[in-house]
């Protein structure tokens, strides 16, 4: 006789493995602090690559104005203008990851222990 319970309970094993499972993987073999420090290195080499696109943009969009200013500009304090923005600006980007990277490990991580907690309760069957 098919025990429903056993058949549920690996139903739901089994859909873990094939849709969440792939995705929490990733974080299951990482300690949080692991984890989260390879976000915001991710981050700060995707923060970067960004905040020099959008200076490029600037720059190329007011390329004109630049070179008609360019012996009238403080190229030292327009540097430091630039280093500050960029600085805020990163320290805003990088408080987000790592709010975001730490709800996402806990959230792994709690799915990960119910899926350990299924398969010890299958065990017993």
């Amino acid at each position: 006789m098919v025990n429903e319970e056993k058949v549920i309970l690996m139903t739901k094993l089994a859909s873990y493995e094939q849709n969440e499972g792939r995705k929490y993987n990733s974080v299951a073999g990482f300690f949080r602090s692991d984890y989260i420090s390879s976000q915001m290195l991710r981050s700060v080499i995707a923060g970067t690559l960004s905040f020099l696109a959008i200076v490029g943009v600037f720059l190329f969009y007011n390329f004109e104005v630049i070179m008609e200013d360019i012996y009238n500009t403080d190229l030292l304090s327009f540097g430091k203008k630039m280093g500050y923005i960029y600085l805020i600006c990163m320290g805003v980007y990088l408080l987000i990851t790592y709010v975001v990277a730490l709800y996402r490990y806990g959230k792994a991580r709690g799915k990960i222990r119910t899926y350990y907690s299924n398969l010890k309760k299958l065990e017993k069957y």
